[in-house]
């Protein structure tokens, strides 16, 4: 009687460890709108998630939902994180006009300088130190920006007076407003929908990086792709990788700390690292297809920095209007992104 009064404790026991341990199993489902091979996912995202379950020895579960498999549109997943819709995401900034407002200045035009991987890690400093309270309702894991922007359009763009009148897919309303200072018609939109404008004429040309052309099909598109002189893109869009803070507060904390070693300015760093990547195979496979290769001299880059330079001017005065010191914002990216580059 006693042994089996003794093997029925150490039966109930073993639940007990088992119910235990079977608690403390998370899983996480991460959302993002690009699909899997596209560079940010397949170079970043997915590494990411694996390395999280391999340093909690499988006790977080990652599950991979990409290009919006759990529904709504990419503005929306900053939100789904925020709600619990989904417990973590990855989202273009720009995609919600006048909501990161103080995150905005780094979408100005020729503001980023030096690559991605520098420019994230100004980026993400600047956020930390700046615009902190854009994010309090979410954990931010990194904040980042691509490489240098640039136009890919159906007519060759050699100069100001070639894009005018071009209708021109720009990512945010910062980049929209530069795109009619320089004389084109802007058409705003996410990313994925580009491929089916392009192909069904409603719009001349886009501005994205060379990163995620292969995975729009840019290419094949159009063949025409206009840069500019240097280092510097003609503008720079802002990212953020986000978990829910609910999600987040209820991790014990050894898991809290395995989501901690590998957020921040380092992993900020690693997404540029993926989109400079990107941005090189992106322009080998428009050289491979013998695409025509645009790049301004100093000379017409400066007359773009000029006619350009009136966006910073009407961002620094609406800035004003809502009580937030734009020309010191600007002022402290540049220098962030001046140290970045040392």
């Amino acid at each position: 009687m006693n042994m089996l009064r003794r093997g029925a404790l150490i039966a109930l026991a073993s639940l007990g460890f088992s119910g235990l341990a079977q608690a403390q199993t998370v899983t996480l489902r991460l959302h993002q709108f690009l699909p899997p091979q596209a560079v940010i996912p397949a170079k970043a995202i997915i590494p990411w998630a694996r390395k999280i379950e391999a340093e909690s020895g499988g006790r977080i579960k990652i599950q991979d939902f990409h290009a919006m498999q759990m529904g709504g549109s990419p503005p929306q997943l900053f939100d789904q994180a925020r709600d619990g819709v989904a417990d973590i995401t990855w989202t273009v900034l720009g995609y919600t006009p006048g909501r990161f407002n103080k995150s905005e200045v780094f979408e100005l035009p020729f503001m980023c300088t030096g690559g991605p991987e520098k420019c994230s890690r100004a980026f993400h400093e600047y956020v930390e130190k700046n615009a902190a309270d854009e994010f309090k309702s979410v954990k931010l894991l990194a904040a980042h920006t691509h490489g240098p922007g640039l136009f890919h359009t159906k007519q060759p763009v050699t100069g100001l007076e070639s894009l005018r009148g071009m209708k021109i897919r720009g990512g945010s309303r910062i980049i929209n407003n530069m795109l009619v200072k320089l004389g084109a018609t802007p058409v705003g939109m996410p990313v994925p929908a580009v491929t089916e404008a392009l192909s069904k004429g409603v719009i001349d040309g886009t501005t994205v990086p060379w990163e995620v052309a292969p995975s729009i099909k840019i290419t094949e598109l159009v063949k025409n792709h206009t840069s500019f002189a240097g280092k510097d893109g003609l503008f720079t869009q802002t990212f953020a990788f986000v978990m829910n803070r609910a999600a987040y507060d209820k991790l014990p904390a050894d898991l809290k700390k395995v989501i901690d070693n590998n957020s921040g300015i380092e992993l900020a760093a690693s997404f540029g690292r993926a989109m400079d990547e990107g941005d090189k195979a992106g322009l080998a496979l428009a050289q491979k297809a013998r695409n025509n290769l645009v790049a301004l001299d100093v000379a017409e880059t400066q007359r773009w920095r000029r006619t350009a330079s009136v966006v910073e001017s009407d961002w620094v005065t609406e800035m004003k209007g809502k009580g937030i010191d734009g020309a010191k914002l600007a002022s402290e990216a540049r220098a962030l992104v001046a140290k970045h580059n040392k």
